[in-house]
């Protein structure tokens, strides 16, 4: 509540001063958002209400942008926050951007490979807007341009956590344990300082020939880590209590992406090695069920247009180095997403996309399929699905999730 009210006072101290700058543009949209599951009662699966607003200015030496947003759901409850909330100064050769922001790396579409800074809002799963699911870090961001060359350096000094959904939620994922066990939250919070701040640093280059970015990071993991005491009876060897402890660790990541043309097509790459990560592992000889291990992550994808369609395909792969069968996550995880667009009547106001996750190691994913029409300027309907397929993985544990939504909204 303090926190809210807190949010909440500052975006009007900023947005009252703000209104009465010179050239100040104020945009946003309105939007009512109902999901339905297809299962035999029909029931919601949301609806949702919601106002997102932008102020912003800028000149040739100074521009800020103030981005407060209120979902509005059907149970009252409301949810009120500022996205992002920065000042931009220019100069010659640099700029400085202060404040809380989103900050998008890397070429990869629907995926997190090197796109690590701005934590996640996974209330909804993967289902959000992906400038919904980003949410703002308050950081300092430093871009120094040498002809076609960026060096960015980002410090973020206040560590910003994944969001996850209430344990009521069709979207929560519950741990599973041999028994009941009680939580102890003293390590999952990150105090607040300049030893536990973060640090990124991206080099990049546009051409006409490659884009291409290598970037570092010495961070925190934003998912954290389920570690488990076990309290063992010495004479039976039975489990007579465990002890669950989240804990964020830090995490070392060094990586980078491109994206070239190669005739009609568009070949994209991004690829990142992690340092310190913990994953669950099931070897009895292990204290706290967690175990130490390096990863790789990275993808290959291409984007080319075939009859006015549009398609995109991407192969992402995860590989745990030093890997053991004790460890619960696979050795090797591989993903393909694909993706086909076209606009259809005059002046290209229908739209039809079909998107999918599909899960090669689990067989299981997600197929989104959505059709939508530009009524008038500013004016939109949507009509979607989700669709889950599996019965295991990141997309077959929600398979009784099926669901059709449709989005009005209107935008200024």
């Amino acid at each position: 509540m303090k926190r809210r009210f807190f949010t909440l006072l500052i975006s009007i101290i900023l947005i009252t001063g703000f209104v009465f700058a010179d050239g100040l543009q104020i945009t946003g949209y309105v939007r009512n958002y109902e999901g339905v599951l297809l299962n035999d009662d029909m029931d919601f699966s949301i609806v949702q209400n919601t106002l997102d607003l932008n102020f912003s200015m800028q000149t040739s030496k100074v521009g800020f942008k103030v981005n407060p947003y209120i979902y509005h759901y059907s149970d009252k409850t409301i949810v009120f926050d500022l996205r992002e909330a920065y000042l931009d100064l220019f100069f010659d050769s640099f700029d400085l951007r202060i404040g809380k922001q989103q900050i998008i790396w890397g070429k990869a579409d629907g995926v997190f490979i090197t796109d690590i800074i701005s934590p996640k809002d996974l209330t909804e799963f993967l289902l959000r807007d992906f400038e919904e699911i980003r949410m703002g870090v308050t950081a300092v961001k430093f871009d120094y341009y040498i002809g076609d060359n960026t060096f960015e350096l980002v410090w973020v000094p206040v560590f910003s956590a994944t969001k996850f959904p209430e344990q009521d939620s069709i979207w929560a994922i519950t741990p599973q344990f041999p028994v009941q066990p009680q939580f102890d939250f003293s390590k999952k919070d990150i105090k607040p300082s300049i030893k536990n701040s973060e640090i990124f640093a991206k080099y990049s280059i546009f051409s006409s020939a490659i884009d291409f970015e290598i970037m570092g990071g010495y961070t925190w993991d934003a998912d954290p880590t389920i570690h488990t005491l076990k309290q063992i009876d010495p004479l039976t060897h039975q489990l007579l209590s465990l002890t669950a402890i989240p804990e964020h660790h830090r995490l070392t990541v060094a990586g980078g992406s491109f994206s070239t043309t190669l005739g009609p097509v568009v070949i994209r790459g991004e690829g990142a090695y992690y340092w310190g990560k913990y994953f669950q592992s099931e070897d009895p000889m292990l204290k706290e069920g967690v175990i130490e291990k390096d990863y790789l992550n990275y993808l290959l994808g291409a984007d080319f247009t075939i009859r006015g369609i549009k398609f995109s395909t991407q192969f992402i792969q995860q590989y745990i180095l030093d890997y053991n069968d004790f460890i619960v996550s696979h050795e090797v995880n591989n993903l393909m997403t694909f993706l086909a667009r076209k606009d259809l009547l005059s002046g290209d106001t229908l739209h039809l996309e079909l998107f999918s996750y599909l899960g090669l190691t689990d067989e299981d994913g997600l197929i989104r399929p959505k059709i939508s029409y530009d009524i008038t300027d500013g004016v939109n309907i949507l009509l979607g699905a989700n669709i889950f397929f599996g019965n295991k993985g990141m997309f077959g544990r929600f398979n009784k999730n099926d669901m059709v939504y449709v989005k009005i909204k209107y935008s200024f």
